[in-house]
């Protein structure tokens, strides 16, 4: 809100400067004027002659010395919300048959109302496209509440299925497949990676049709989505298994000597990371077994030791078992 009063700010001063700048004065012929916001003025600064007076202030009428009383005499509606099928913009008839006054309705109005809430909600979903958003995002709340997935993230995943909406690739795909890759997708984007398996097992969907339906929302979809890395998963898993700072940091280290040694290349990024805890954990004394680190970064334990052993191996790192 605050962002919108200064954007309207700037543009009167912006509409002000203009007509400053189209003005010249008629006494001395010129060009050099400035306006005076305060008394609402255009003067000429080379002779002083008042060229326009009385002019009209388009800023609002209050004043505002602290954000919080700003924020409480703003006039703006209400932020867009994608989440939302008509982007939060339409008004919903309450449920409440009382007046302004808090009296009872009359029966006949009561039954008036009731038909004008009806026709609302009608309204509002009037094509199958609107039909089809509200049953999504009814989908991308509940599945971003189990994954733990923040607002930001759950509005970039509405933006990214409207977008392949409008791509038509709702046609034999369910709408459940189509959230869990759009919500996936919007992880990998914002840096807040989850693995395929953990969408899939919260969604009502399997790993394979989930990652056919996220490879052609890559093909079909104008959105740069970048690739995992295995220093994204080490923040969430390593406060999984309360490793502190340190041996985070430790990870990272690992992980960056391994990608400029060339050995991360083509493997599982999670499988690496926990690799690297495994790593960092008997080096800064936190110990945690290869099966409490194979659960959180739902890998096999295998992976974990067949990672392990490659890192040390390569990188020459001196681990005392």
């Amino acid at each position: 809100m605050n962002e919108s009063i200064d954007l309207k700010k700037t543009l009167y001063k912006d509409i002000d400067k203009a007509f400053c700048r189209e003005a010249f004065c008629a006494d001395c012929g010129s060009a050099n004027v400035v306006c005076d916001d305060t008394r609402g003025e255009i003067i000429c600064n080379d002779c002083g002659l008042v060229i326009e007076e009385h002019m009209m202030d388009l800023g609002p009428e209050w004043r505002s010395y602290t954000a919080e009383e700003r924020k409480k005499r703003s006039r703006v509606g209400s932020p867009i919300n994608y989440s939302i099928h008509d982007k939060g913009l339409s008004t919903m008839i309450g449920r409440e048959n009382k007046d302004i006054y808090g009296k009872k309705l009359a029966p006949s109005r009561r039954a008036e109302i009731y038909r004008m809430r009806k026709w609302q909600r009608r309204t509002r979903t009037h094509s199958s496209r609107e039909r089809n958003l509200i049953q999504a995002l009814s989908e991308l709340d509940r599945l971003a509440s189990q994954m733990g997935i923040p607002r930001s993230i759950k509005e970039e995943a509405a933006i990214i299925y409207r977008k392949a909406l409008e791509k038509r690739m709702s046609r034999g795909t369910t709408i459940e497949v189509m959230v869990a890759a759009t919500l996936y997708a919007a992880c990998r984007i914002r840096k807040i990676p989850r693995t395929l398996d953990e969408t899939a097992e919260h969604s009502r969907t399997n790993k394979k049709q989930l990652g056919q339906c996220f490879r052609q929302l890559v093909r079909l979809v104008d959105v740069a989505i970048p690739i995992s890395t295995p220093i994204d998963f080490i923040s969430r898993f390593s406060n999984e298994l309360s490793l502190t700072g340190k041996a985070s940091g430790r990870a990272i280290k690992i992980l960056e000597t391994a990608k400029k040694a060339g050995i991360t290349a083509g493997k599982d990024p999670t499988g690496l990371a926990a690799a690297a805890l495994y790593i960092s954990g008997i080096l800064e004394d936190e110990r945690r077994t290869q099966r409490e680190i194979a659960r959180v970064a739902r890998v096999t334990e295998v992976t974990v030791r067949n990672r392990y052993k490659e890192l040390v191996k390569n990188l020459q790192i001196a681990v005392a078992v």
